[in-house]
């Protein structure tokens, strides 16, 4: 889930401090996944906002996608004793070190977005978040569904970020519920790093590959945008021809779903930043919090999509 007014910073030492508050004010210091996607973009932006509302010093980085960035900005904010440090991570793995010595400094550590892989959970206090795994279940249901009756069913895949949490997760999800339709086959699975260009070029290959695809299944809206572009340059009709399905609900996603060029929209919402600010405050006092903190979330249809548009914040 990729996807936020980001910073360039390469993610080394904080970028653009927003202050807010007096001497008092908590310090948190977040590392961005980067921008690579509206819905992060989105994020990024709740999250700024959100900190200076409630009077949160916010040191920000933008690790541009790369771990090693997102790693040398939590010891950035380790060595200047931040409150809390959040972030969400690159990938699930290679946390320990750098957590280990948060917690050695004392600093509580608040995961957002995505989560990491490791047996040691006292690493972080808590893990902000949607739930993955069931993203990937109600896009694979209604595709059982929508697909109910009809012969052979080829889906090709556009999988985000390798390594990453939503990519593991969407992909295991939407397998798991479409695991008893013996009419449905995912006929080609490659990463479009959850990015619009991406997208398209891994559709363009897959359309050269593929003698017959019916279904895209995106990982994301950006990626599923790029798959429009790929299909459309094809000459075909995206929604018609291919029916488009896409994680997020982003603005332009939810046009294009309105448009009748995808098909459906799993939502994952972005906007974090009251949340994430509320548990910062609870943690710093010592205060207990769960350790699973899930996202309320929703799916839309062409006509739902159309209905929701006006009103969208994202």
């Amino acid at each position: 889930m990729t996807a936020c007014g980001s910073s360039d910073d390469a993610g080394g030492a904080a970028g653009g401090s927003t202050s807010g508050g007096g001497d008092d004010a908590i310090t948190m210091g977040f590392a961005q996944v980067g921008a690579e996607s509206g819905w992060r973009t989105a994020n990024t932006a709740s999250i700024q906002a959100s900190a200076e509302e409630a009077g949160v010093e916010l040191q920000f980085s933008d690790a541009q996608q790369k771990q090693a960035n997102q790693i040398q900005a939590l010891r950035s904010y380790i060595q200047q004793q931040v409150d809390v440090i959040a972030f969400s991570p690159v990938v699930e793995t290679g946390w320990d070190t750098v957590l280990q010595e948060a917690k050695r400094a004392g600093i509580p550590v608040i995961l957002t977005d995505r989560s990491i892989d490791s047996p040691d959970d006292t690493l972080y206090a808590t893990f902000l978040g949607s739930d993955f795994v069931a993203e990937g279940e109600k896009a694979g249901e209604w595709l059982v569904e929508d697909s109910a009756g009809a012969d052979q069913v080829n889906v090709v895949e556009l999988q985000g970020t390798t390594g990453a949490a939503p990519a593991i997760d969407r992909k295991e999800g939407f397998e798991s519920a479409i695991a008893g339709a013996d009419n449905i086959e995912v006929v080609a699975s490659q990463t479009g790093d959850f990015t619009r260009s991406g997208g398209r070029q891994v559709m363009e290959a897959f359309l050269q590959s593929q003698p017959d695809i019916d279904v895209v299944y995106a990982h994301n809206d950006d990626m599923g945008l790029g798959a429009i572009e790929a299909i459309e340059a094809a000459g075909m009709v995206p929604g018609e021809d291919i029916k488009i399905i896409t994680v997020d609900a982003v603005k332009d996603g939810m046009q294009a779903l309105a448009d009748g060029k995808i098909s459906f929209i799993v939502e994952c919402n972005p906007l974090l930043g009251d949340q994430l600010m509320e548990l910062a405050d609870q943690v710093v006092a010592g205060e207990e919090v769960p350790k699973r903190v899930v996202v309320e979330e929703t799916t839309f249809t062409q006509e739902e999509a159309a209905a929701a548009l006006p009103d969208r914040q994202y």
